[in-house]
């Protein structure tokens, strides 16, 4: 059946691995424009030259850095010229964290919280206009990422109540995506700001990211509001987290996901 994503634009942060890269292929199969971005350009091309040769044509490649938020305006500017207009934005980009709180830098807060919250909110700040015409849980070694995603909810669900007046067909769908077979962990920070450069064994054994775009996907095209994408320990974990906080404070005291 067609899909309601049939020719839309997309723009995809974080497509140079892992779930982003998963979505591309995802989404190259759905008759979309796709705009990729990250960091690495070579990796983007990479992962366009992976894409059928058919949707290659409509696949641009637009390298930022999420880091850099006074560069982020130009990068939407551009990223609206290369199609003329975007109808998705998937915030995907990010990094992670792999150390306690006491043994963690200011520093590195403050670089996770630039990259995974400021990064995310000032691309939407910039295409909220264009459109009118990430943190559930909280475990041991990420109270950085834990912040940040935490942060995320606020934001998005605040935005939805804003936008729904104001610009009603705007959605914002948040994604909670469990442990996925990415890389995310190897670049995890540890507390000096140095990349823990090993795998989690939960990433390890962890969803395809091709399976866990597939979920995104079709959330996207049905315009959810929320939704959990995991195996069923972290699936139950959130559940626990909404409906019973004290046992499950009991027991991610005793969770071992470092």
């Amino acid at each position: 059946m067609p899909s309601s994503l049939n020719n839309k634009v997309i723009w995809i942060t974080g497509a140079s691995s892992g779930i982003g890269e998963a979505l591309t292929y995802e989404l190259a199969g759905l008759h979309t424009k796709l705009i990729l971005s990250s960091r690495r350009k070579e990796e983007l091309e990479r992962v366009k030259g992976n894409c059928p040769v058919a949707a290659q044509t409509n696949i641009r490649i637009l390298p930022l850095d999420l880091s850099e938020s006074s560069t982020l305006k130009l990068s939407a500017d551009a990223a609206i010229q290369l199609f003329g207009h975007i109808d998705v934005l998937i915030n995907n980009g990010g990094i992670s964290q792999r150390a306690l709180a006491k043994e963690t830098t200011l520093e590195v807060d403050r670089k996770i919280m630039e990259i995974d919250y400021f990064g995310t909110i000032s691309l939407t700040k910039h295409l909220i206009p264009h459109f009118s015409i990430t943190g559930i849980i909280g475990t041991p070694y990420r109270t950085a990422y834990a912040a940040a995603k935490h942060a995320l909810q606020g934001f998005f669900n605040s935005l939805r109540a804003e936008l729904w007046k104001e610009s009603p067909s705007i959605y914002v769908t948040m994604i909670c995506p469990g442990w996925t077979n990415t890389n995310l962990s190897l670049t995890a920070l540890k507390g000096d700001g140095s990349a823990q450069n090993k795998k989690d064994d939960t990433h390890a054994s962890g969803l395809t990211p091709a399976f866990v775009a597939h979920k995104i996907v079709k959330a996207i095209e049905v315009r959810k509001r929320e939704i959990y994408v995991g195996g069923w320990k972290e699936t139950l974990a959130a559940y626990l987290h909404r409906y019973t906080p004290g046992l499950f404070a009991k027991i991610v005291r005793k969770a071992k996901v470092k």
